[in-house]
């Protein structure tokens, strides 16, 4: 089956208060992000989808199952969480250890695959030390390590990018791209929207409990013709370029800051406007274009303001 996860009116209500809201969709497998604010609902959704809670309406079915209280489908689904939840005593290589051998693993073979995945977060020079003594980058990569060693289908890692240096974020955008080139699905929970966007462009975008959109990032903004697209222009002659943009080529609204060198322009047609600025170059010296909306930030405020 290509479909990794369906979910139908999924609701979720902790007493009056509304943890996801009548979610309804179909996800491939691959590589996605799950992007909102916090408090968007988005740890709700992943804790349903691993059957740490039960729906209170609808339902989730993830490679055709549904997740709660079912053993054989949590050794497919590997979950790093966002809050810490380690014995410290024990060192990292111990604590993955022991949680391979509760995904199923034997004996003999969960240290050495405690040890490989470790060795691919980047653990190995602290995997003998007691996770007591551990900063907050140390853990976030012995908590991926442990969601990685029952070599799992399904990876989803909640917040992993929190509390990382840059090198170990660097580090955990690579593994996430080397994981989907494997074959592994891998749903990634962040609210720091372009960091995700370097992993994958793919998403579901949630605010408030709902799934705003799913897709990618430019055919999500595509459908959104009620909102014109930006695209800012550097040129060298700008007063120049703009009068042959508004004459020649499909627009809403042009302004020209002559000190910075630069056009702003509203389209409602991206597709035909930039096929014509490529005929138009030469008129005022285009020098570089940039589309202010081929971006998550964007699209997601948008989204927020329309829902």
């Amino acid at each position: 089956m290509d479909s990794l996860l369906s979910a139908r009116a999924l609701t979720k209500l902790y007493g009056l208060v509304i943890g996801v809201n009548d979610i309804t969709l179909e996800l491939p497998r691959g590589v996605r992000g799950l992007l909102g604010p916090n408090g968007a609902g988005k740890s709700t959704f992943l804790k349903l989808i691993t059957g740490q809670l039960r729906p209170t309406e609808g339902e989730v079915l993830v490679f055709g199952e549904r997740p709660w209280s079912n053993p054989g489908l949590f050794r497919r689904i590997g979950f790093c969480p966002e809050q810490d939840a380690f014995w410290d005593f024990l060192t990292a290589r111990e604590f993955v250890a022991a949680l391979g051998r509760m995904g199923g693993l034997e004996a003999a073979d969960a240290g050495r695959k405690a040890e490989a995945a470790l060795e691919r977060c980047g653990a190995t020079e602290f995997m003998d030390r007691k996770i007591g003594g551990y900063s907050k980058g140390m853990r976030q990569r012995t908590k991926v390590a442990q969601a990685l060693v029952h070599d799992p289908e399904l990876i989803i890692l909640d917040e992993p990018l929190t509390g990382t240096d840059p090198v170990g974020r660097h580090e955990l955008v690579e593994l996430v791209k080397g994981l989907g080139r494997e074959g592994k699905s891998v749903l990634i929970s962040s609210h720091v929207l372009h960091e995700v966007q370097a992993m994958t462009e793919d998403f579901l975008l949630i605010h408030s409990g709902r799934v705003l959109a799913s897709g990618n990032v430019r055919e999500i903004r595509a459908v959104m013709n009620e909102y014109p697209h930006r695209i800012t222009i550097k040129a060298d002659d700008v007063r120049a370029l703009a009068r042959a943009v508004v004459r020649d080529l499909p627009v809403s609204g042009v302004d020209v800051d002559e000190g910075a060198g630069t056009l702003l322009v509203r389209t409602r047609e991206p597709k035909l406007f930039f096929e014509g600025l490529t005929r138009l170059g030469a008129e005022g010296g285009v020098r570089e274009v940039l589309s202010q909306d081929d971006n998550l930030d964007a699209v997601f405020a948008y989204l927020v303001t329309r829902g």
